[in-house]
């Protein structure tokens, strides 16, 4: 959802960035926050490089709150944040923090997530496994789908090798498939970021992945 196709730029909101390393703690940090208050998920873009900024728009009061929501996660993962809220930002500002997305052409990737209108169910639960590295990435994938009854949702990649892989399903079916991934991830000595569930995603996190 891009602010300039479903927001009203006559009416007053505030901004939070959420830099985060690393794609999967940023889409579980994205998934917390849009829980935690009432705000709008603007998106997640790539600095072409481990870091993601999570973009949330709403009342002050609910963006600070969910920021810091966000922030606790963030700090209990063990990734980097750097938080920033602006109240009543500029409409310049507003307009360039939720700019169109921009194919990359060498990552081959946008570099802004937003939500899709064709995507994933909120009801399944989603697995992330996040490496640096291919090979594990995609033995991991192949060891995920063979233990247990998920999909594969995609391939996400944000640059420096980093690869996301992410499945759905039911809850036990992707918790089963999330350690399977990361058990391969360490036999074969892989670097693994970070692999989770989250068991009810968001619809606006949701929306972001793929469909």
């Amino acid at each position: 959802m891009c602010y300039g196709q479903n927001m009203d730029p006559k009416t007053p909101y505030s901004l939070a960035l959420l830099e985060i390393g690393n794609l999967t703690p940023a889409l579980l940090v994205a998934d917390a926050c849009a829980k935690a208050a009432g705000v709008h998920l603007l998106g997640i873009e790539s600095t072409d490089g481990p870091e993601q900024c999570i973009k949330l728009a709403g009342p002050t009061a609910d963006i600070a709150h969910a920021a810091e929501v966000g922030r606790a996660l963030a700090e209990k993962m063990g990734s980097r944040v750097m938080i920033s809220v602006i109240p009543a930002p500029l409409e310049v500002v507003r307009v360039l923090a939720d700019s169109k997305p921009v194919y990359s052409p060498l990552l081959g990737l946008h570099d802004y997530r937003i939500p899709r209108e064709n995507h994933m169910s909120a009801t399944d639960a989603v697995g992330l496994l996040e490496t640096q590295g291919l090979v594990a990435a995609l033995h991991a994938t192949d060891d995920m789908l063979k233990s247990s009854n998920v999909t594969l949702v995609g391939k996400e990649k944000i640059g420096a090798a980093y690869v996301t892989i992410i499945v759905r399903g039911d809850v036990a079916a992707v918790q089963t498939a999330v350690a399977a991934g990361k058990a391969t991830v360490e036999r074969l000595g892989g670097k693994l970021i970070l692999a989770d569930v989250i068991a009810r995603p968001h619809p606006e996190l949701a929306a972001l992945l793929p469909g």
